[in-house]
């Protein structure tokens, strides 16, 4: 078979992270998880209060906190200890 020489693909814009810090993050500090607690508590967001306390203590991931579901933590009636 005959080697055909494509032309060179190029970007048509940068990339979306060019400049960006990559990789990890720094954990959050106690005075910044109390801060967005308070936020949370005064704009009387109670579904993402309570989510955000959930994360924060079992720490599990966003994408793992939205795929729960009440059956997973609740059940007969009484919270359960562990899911």
């Amino acid at each position: 078979m005959k080697n055909v020489n494509l032309p060179a693909i190029r970007a048509c814009r940068p990339p979306w992270n060019k400049g960006r810090i990559v990789g990890q993050k720094r954990p959050l500090l106690p005075k910044h998880v109390w801060a967005i607690r308070v936020r949370l508590e005064l704009a009387e967001r109670h579904r993402d209060l309570a989510l955000f306390n959930l994360a924060i203590d079992s720490k599990l991931r966003g994408c793992d906190l939205v795929k729960l579901k009440v059956a997973d933590i609740f059940a007969a009636g009484i919270v359960k200890e562990r899911a």
